[in-house]
């Protein structure tokens, strides 16, 4: 596995993500392809009935001999053939000869790699559905959080810590409706040979293909060239764009743990140890590993894009590169999106330290309230520069904003000490936090429920 992994790895349920990559798998779904195909080829008459029964029955994993299959491996050195003759020696002779008939190894392998990542990706959504869920909980539970409001780093205008999360369901919310958009094109198969054009079958191929791709729960690709890669990098793309909101989280959560900022906490379990020589350390475990597999997961569709190029009609360097950083990208992903459930269920805000960081300016945060305020009296631009001179005062001289606003004659003649203390006080000066929070996490929670309806079945299926 090719995923960045720590200690945390070791206790997260993988909803049985991981098992999905395993040759053993693998090896099923080149047996399900095979089985398919003739299938498909006997109803279009192509082979007999009696053949594509046998090789239905014969393709099951508890039929191959793989130490024969290893045996031939070493002997011939092709990657694909030893499958196909243990496969071929588990049927009765006469359908034998049928297996593999009339396509090449890559129309099995980049099918069945679909077919695999197809899975994954169900389990993905139902991953997605769950993040949508916990931050629907943690927007509605803190809509009301009153916190500073940052831009460049530094305090801005005040918001909630809900309006937040709304910004993260905003996202993934759209990351969702990406996600199962593209389905279509991603999950492809291709059944047309040696070069895609279907030499061996040109009566049947196309619709033998069409067969497959239904028998399979998948879809056909409209020309079955082995040069065409766009749609897998298609698919790391979005991966990378789902991690790179997941990465977002990771960020914010591991800077505001810092003792001083200390608005966040990661959930904390008991005996867990943060170094070996520092007894004190609780280190932000979850979201270091979102952070460290996003980084690593945004540089391959690049890479992709690379090789996709190469010339020709098929080329097996690019095969084996795709092969190898496209499940790269996949344990990557399952990675982030682990972590990210965890972390968005379990986190800890803490309210009164957000008041109290909010409050660090003793109410300059809300110079833009009282420009607005004094903008009814003198107009925007006077009254920006009339905030402004008093900011600047209070920023670079460390005097009180509350102080510097009651000394000018100009705000007293016009505010009594109450609106002005009332126009300064941070929780008076949020917009639609509260509001914005309220929306996103009822379409967070509808959209969550949605993911878990339709996707649940789609994981039985499978």
């Amino acid at each position: 596995m090719r995923a960045l992994y720590d200690s945390k790895s070791k206790t997260m349920d993988d909803r049985g993500i991981k098992h999905l990559f395993s040759d053993e798998e693998k090896y099923k779904t080149w047996l399900l392809f095979e089985s398919a195909l003739a299938e498909a080829q006997a109803e279009a008459g192509f082979i007999p009935k009696e053949a594509a029964k046998d090789i239905k029955e014969a393709a099951k994993i508890e039929n191959i001999d793989f130490k024969e299959m290893d045996r031939i491996y070493r002997k011939i050195g092709h990657g694909f053939v030893p499958f196909l003759k243990v496969l071929v020696k588990a049927c009765p002779e006469e359908s034998g000869k049928y297996v593999h008939y009339g396509i090449t190894t890559q129309n099995i392998q980049q099918s069945s790699q679909l077919y695999m990542v197809k899975q994954v990706h169900h389990k993905y959504m139902q991953l997605i559905g769950e993040i949508l869920g916990n931050l629907s909980k943690l927007a509605e539970d803190n809509k009301d959080a009153v916190m500073a409001g940052r831009t460049h780093g530094r305090h801005a205008t005040p918001i909630t810590y809900g309006y937040k999360v709304s910004v993260w369901i905003s996202e993934f919310i759209e990351c969702y409706e990406r996600m199962q958009e593209v389905e279509k094109r991603i999950f492809k198969i291709m059944m047309g040979g040696a070069v895609g054009t279907f030499s061996s079958m040109p009566e049947v191929g196309p619709s033998v293909q069409k067969r497959v791709a239904e028998l399979t729960g998948m879809y056909p690709m409209e020309v079955a060239s082995r040069n065409i890669s766009t749609h897998k990098i298609e698919y790391m793309m979005n991966l990378a764009l789902m991690a790179n909101i997941c990465h977002k989280i990771g960020e914010e959560v591991y800077s505001t743990t810092l003792e001083e900022i200390a608005e966040i906490s990661e959930g904390f379990s008991k005996g867990t140890v943060g170094s070996s020589t520092m007894p004190h350390k609780i280190n932000p475990k979850l979201a270091k590993g979102i952070v460290a597999n996003s980084q690593k997961l945004y540089s391959l569709p690049g890479i992709g894009m690379y090789s996709s190029v190469r010339p020709y009609e098929g080329d097996s360097s690019s095969y084996m590169l795709f092969d190898g950083i496209l499940e790269e990208a996949m344990e990557l992903a399952t990675e982030v999106l682990l972590r990210t459930e965890e972390l968005t269920r379990t986190m800890v805000p803490h309210r009164e330290r957000m008041l109290h960081n909010v409050w660090r300016n003793k109410g300059l945060d809300n110079t833009e309230n009282v420009m607005m305020e004094l903008a009814t009296k003198l107009g925007k631009d006077q009254s920006h520069s009339l905030m402004y001179e008093i900011a600047m005062k209070t920023a670079n001289e460390g005097e009180d904003f509350y102080t510097n606003l009651m000394a000018n004659d100009l705000i007293t003649k016009e505010f009594t000490e109450e609106e002005v203390r009332n126009m300064i006080n941070p929780s008076n000066y949020i917009g639609l936090s509260i509001e914005i929070a309220e929306k996103e996490a009822k379409r967070a929670k509808e959209i969550s429920k949605e993911i878990e309806n339709y996707y649940h079945s789609k994981v039985i299926q499978n």
